[in-house]
Formats: C-alpha cells, structure tokens, sequence
C-alpha cells in the first residue's frame, strides 16, 4: 500500500505546514463569510471547516509521531492525511473561483 517512511523526520514538517494550512482555511472560510455570499459558497464554507479538520488531523498525528515509539505508521498516517488536506483545499480553491465570479 504505501512505502515505509525512511526520513523519520518527516513530523518535523508536517506539523508547522498543518497548522499553516490551517490558517489558510480560516483565511479563506472568512473572506467568505465576510463577503456574505449565499447560495454554494456556503457547501464552500463547511468544505473548507471540514479542511481544517483534516489539516488538524494530519497535524495531532504527526505530534504523536515525535513522541511515540511507533512513529513510522503514525507518520505515514499524518502524510497520507495532509496530502489528503492539500488535495482537499485544491479543489476548495477551485470551487471558490466558480461559485466566487
């Protein structure tokens, strides 16, 4: 399924990115919510809540990495999960330029 992850320092990073990413939701869910749209932005706005989560996630994962012995699979978990956020908040960004015209 998914190689094992040789760098072990991988955590180091993922754990500041994700909670990066997760200012850019909030960024981004608050553009909305100030700009008042209706309509489909607000399907945006609970993707982009739903973003953070994932985003969060990745982040407690990672934290638990660092401090675990078994770091090697919650490692991969906190991986998988940011990918996973990334390609979530592509396609939010997506969405936001159709619904936002």
């Amino acid at each position: 399924m998914f190689n094992p992850i040789k760098n072990h320092n991988l955590s180091q990073h993922i754990l500041p990115s994700s909670a990066t990413m997760i200012g850019v939701c909030i960024t981004a869910l608050s553009i909305i919510k100030l700009a008042r749209f209706s309509g489909l932005a607000i399907w945006l706005s609970h993707l982009l809540a739903l973003n953070s989560l994932v985003f969060l996630t990745s982040g407690v994962l990672s934290y638990a990495s660092m401090r675990s012995r078994q770091s090697t699979r919650l490692e991969q978990y906190a991986d998988i999960a940011f990918i996973f956020g990334l390609t979530l908040l592509s396609l939010s960004t997506v969405f936001m330029a159709v619904v936002i015209d």
